[in-house]
């Protein structure tokens, strides 16, 4: 769903400075496959830690940091979040109520506005 929503996204997934010709092969990747496991483990760790959030700050703020260096807009996080949220909610069908859509929209936001600033300290 993510470059289905925006296609531009797909030239910032390059493994070894091999460009994917299409969604699919980046999909198929194993790379790719790989730092899906990767932000699969941050949205655990937040989980893990929702009521102390602010112990993942300087993570999250480093992991915005690597993001903004490799070309990724703090904008494209909304996209990233669309695609979560349509993720869970064919994994959980009915369960996917507004009340826990609201839940993870906030704690997504919550990520987000941590990693966002690691743009916001970086040198102009």
């Amino acid at each position: 769903r993510l470059f289905d929503l925006d296609p531009d996204l797909l030239p910032l997934f390059q493994y070894n400075c091999k460009q994917f010709a299409s969604p699919q092969e980046c999909l198929s990747a194993p790379e790719f496959l790989d730092h899906i496991r990767k932000v699969m483990l941050v949205i655990d760790a937040a989980v893990s830690h929702l009521e102390n959030l602010s112990c993942l700050e300087e993570y999250l703020c480093n992991l915005g940091k690597k993001h903004q260096a490799v070309g990724v807009k703090v904008e494209s996080f909304s996209t990233v979040g669309e695609s979560l949220l349509y993720m869970l909610e064919k994994c959980l069908g009915a369960a996917f109520s507004p009340e826990v859509q609201e839940a993870w929209s906030k704690l997504y936001n919550a990520v987000v506005k941590a990693m966002q600033r690691g743009w916001e300290t970086l040198p102009e």
